[in-house]
């Protein structure tokens, strides 16, 4: 690779990584082109050497999200020890990760974003859900991905609602009273 393919190379990363951090920091329709090419310190005109389209930004970007999202799941784990439904939705229903949005789950942060995006970016999203479920039903150690399929979509769902609200105590309630009854479900196997 040339040197100013490296380079190029280089930058495409460091907007994609910028990207990735604003959507999942701000949502989907709040990337500005111009915006994020002056924070990456490269020119407005440049982003098309990089990109088709903003649309094509988007779906790059939001793969990223996805990708560093499950990353930093995976980093916050024991290596030593297997993942236990209590640790991981103890982990996923938690304050910390309600409260950072932008280093956390980028399902949780945009969830509703993509489902009224276009398909690329939907199509983007989709093998995420389905592999995020596999963890959980593997978690739970179930042939049938039905408990798994609940627990997912109430965590998701918990995350998404706990930060919509105001009152940090409602929040909480909201995130404790999911956790406990995925976890009460998880025992009931």
């Amino acid at each position: 690779m040339g040197h100013s393919q490296a380079d190029k190379a280089r930058s495409r990363e460091r907007i994609l990584n910028e990207a990735a951090t604003q959507i999942r920091d701000k949502g989907l329709d709040a990337l500005s082109i111009g915006g994020l090419m002056q924070q990456v310190k490269l020119t407005h005109g440049g982003f098309y050497g990089h990109f088709a389209s903003r649309s094509d930004l988007i779906a790059a970007a939001l793969e990223q999200a996805l990708i560093a999202g499950e990353a930093s799941a995976h980093a916050a784990r024991d290596p030593d020890k297997p993942v236990s439904i209590n640790a991981l939705v103890r982990s996923y229903l938690s304050r910390t990760h309600r409260d950072q949005p932008k280093l956390g789950c980028a399902i949780g942060a945009l969830i509703s974003d993509v489902g009224r995006a276009d398909a690329q970016c939907r199509a983007v999203m989709e093998p995420h859900i389905e592999s995020f479920i596999a963890k959980v039903a593997e978690t739970l150690g179930d042939d049938d991905d039905s408990n798994a399929i609940v627990a997912v979509s109430a965590m998701v769902g918990a995350l998404a609602i706990s930060r919509v609200l105001t009152d940090p105590k409602r929040s909480d309630v909201i995130l404790r009273t999911v956790r406990e009854r995925i976890i009460a479900m998880a025992s009931d196997e």
